[in-house]
C-alpha cells in the first residue's frame, strides 16, 4: 500500500493537553497506553511490569488506585519509571489527590462514581495546582442512575450526555487539560458514541472497547473498533483492553497503528498462510524472526512468502524480502533481487541481513540528527 494512500487519513484537529512529558491531541502522534495488573501497592512487581511495557513501547501507563495504600505507592513508583503513570480513580475523589500529591501525571475519573460535583471541584483544584491532567472515562457499563433511566439503557446519546455535562463542568472550572473515553464492550455503541462525542467536543479522545476480551477475541473485536475509529480521523490515544498479559496490550496498539501507516515500529512482517506450494517453513521463519526481534523498536518491513505466485510481487514493497524456491530461495533487498541462499543457511542470513540494515538505518538517523545540531 503507498505511502499516498495512508496520507488520505486525516485526523479530526483537537485541543493538546499534556500527561507528564507525552503530548496528547493536535498535532501529537497518536499514543499507546497499557494499564498493569498488579496490586499497585506491590511495588517492584508494579515497577517491573511498567518498565517491560515502557521497553515494548508503551508511552504511558495506568495504574489501579483502589485504597489510600495504593495512591501513596505512586510516590515510589514514579521515580522508578520514566513513563507518565495515570492514577485510576473510582468512587473516592480523595484517592485523586493523594495520587496527584504522589506524583502521578493524569488522572482517570468514572463520571458515573467519582461522587458529587463539591467533590469532583476539590479534585480540579489540586490538579490545576500541579499541572495535571484528567481522562473522563465514561463507560457503558457504570453509567450515572439517572441517564440509564433517562435512556433505558446505555447508548450512544446517554454516554455522550455523560462525557459532555462532565467535561462542561470541567471547563466551567476553567480546567481544559483532560482528554476523554466513552468506552463499551460492544464495539457498535462504542463506535457510535466516539463519532457522535466528536462532533462535539475538541478535546482529545482516548480509544478503547473495553473488556474486550481474551488475547484473539479481544484483538479482534479491539481492531474493529479502534481501526474504524482511526480511519475516520478519530482519536489520539488509544488502549486495547485484553484479559492477557499488558504487554500485549502494547503489542496489538502498535499493530493497529502499523496496519494503518499512522505509526511505525519495529518489524512489519508482510507473510504468506503457506500451503503446499511454500519452499521453506514460512510459518517456522515468522514466529522465530519476530521472536528473535521483539525488542526492535526501528521500523523495518519484510517479506516472507514461500512461493513465487506473490513473492516478488511483495517483495518490491519491503526493505528485506525472500521468495521461496525449490532449495535456493530468493532474496531482495529494497525491492531487487540481489542474491540466492539454501534451506540450511536462511534464518541465520535473515538475522544477518536484519541486523545490518538496523544498523545502516540507525546510523544513518544518529547521522542526521548530529548533523542538525
Amino acid at each position: 500500500m503507498s505511502e499516498n494512500f495512508f496520507q488520505k487519513i486525516k485526523r479530526k484537529k483537537t485541543r493538546k493537553i499534556k500527561v507528564g512529558d507525552v503530548s496528547v491531541g493536535g498535532e501529537s502522534q497518536i499514543s499507546v497506553q497499557s494499564m498493569t495488573n498488579t496490586t499497585t501497592t506491590n511495588i517492584g512487581a508494579t515497577v517491573k511490569q511498567i518498565n517491560q511495557l515502557a521497553e515494548f513501547g508503551a508511552d504511558i501507563v495506568r495504574v489501579s488506585c483502589p485504597d489510600k495504600e495504593s495512591s501513596k505507592a505512586i510516590k515510589e513508583i514514579t521515580q522508578e519509571v520514566d513513563v507518565p503513570i495515570v492514577a485510576d480513580v473510582h468512587f473516592h475523589y480523595q484517592r485523586g489527590i493523594e495520587s496527584i500529591i504522589s506524583g502521578a501525571s493524569c488522572l482517570r475519573i468514572n463520571p458515573g462514581n467519582i461522587g458529587s460535583r463539591e467533590k469532583l471541584k476539590e479534585l480540579v483544584k489540586v490538579a490545576k495546582d500541579y499541572g495535571v491532567s484528567m481522562r473522563v472515562g465514561v463507560n457503558a457499563g457504570s453509567l450515572e442512575k439517572n441517564l440509564l433511566e433517562k435512556y433505558g439503557e446505555p447508548c450512544p446519546q446517554a454516554m455522550v450526555e455523560s462525557a459532555t455535562a462532565t467535561a462542561n463542568f470541567l471547563e466551567d472550572l476553567d480546567f481544559n487539560q483532560f482528554k476523554i473515553s466513552v468506552k463499551a464492550s460492544n464495539i457498535f455503541l462504542a463506535i457510535e458514541s466516539y463519532r457522535k462525542l466528536s462532533l462535539v467536543t475538541d478535546a482529545p479522545l482516548h480509544l478503547g472497547v473495553t473488556e474486550a476480551g481474551s488475547y484473539t477475541p479481544g484483538t479482534i473485536k479491539s481492531s474493529i473498533g479502534i481501526a474504524s475509529l482511526l480511519m475516520d480521523g478519530i482519536g489520539d490515544t488509544l488502549r486495547v483492553s485484553l484479559s492477557s498479559n499488558p504487554i500485549d496490550e502494547i503489542k496489538v496498539g502498535f499493530e493497529i497503528l502499523k496496519s494503518l501507516g499512522i505509526r511505525n515500529r519495529g518489524l512489519t512482517i508482510i507473510s504468506c498462510p503457506s500451503c503446499a506450494r511454500q519452499g521453506f517453513p514460512v510459518i517456522d521463519t515468522v514466529a522465530k524472526l519476530e521472536k528473535k526481534f521483539s525488542y526492535l523498536t526501528t521500523p523495518l518491513t519484510l517479506s516472507i512468502i514461500g512461493c513465487v505466485v506473490n513473492g516478488p510481487g511483495e517483495a518490491k514493497k519491503t526493505d528485506i524480502a525472500i521468495t521461496g524456491g525449490k532449495s535456493n530461495h530468493m532474496v531482495y533487498i529494497n525491492g531487487l533481487a540481489d542474491h540466492k541462499v539454501s534451506d540450511d543457511k536462511l534464518f541465520e542470513h535473515l538475522v544477518e541481513l536484519i541486523e545490518t540494515k538496523i544498523n545502516e538505518i540507525e546510523n544513518k538517523n544518529s547521522s542526521f540528527i548530529a548533523s542538525v545540531q
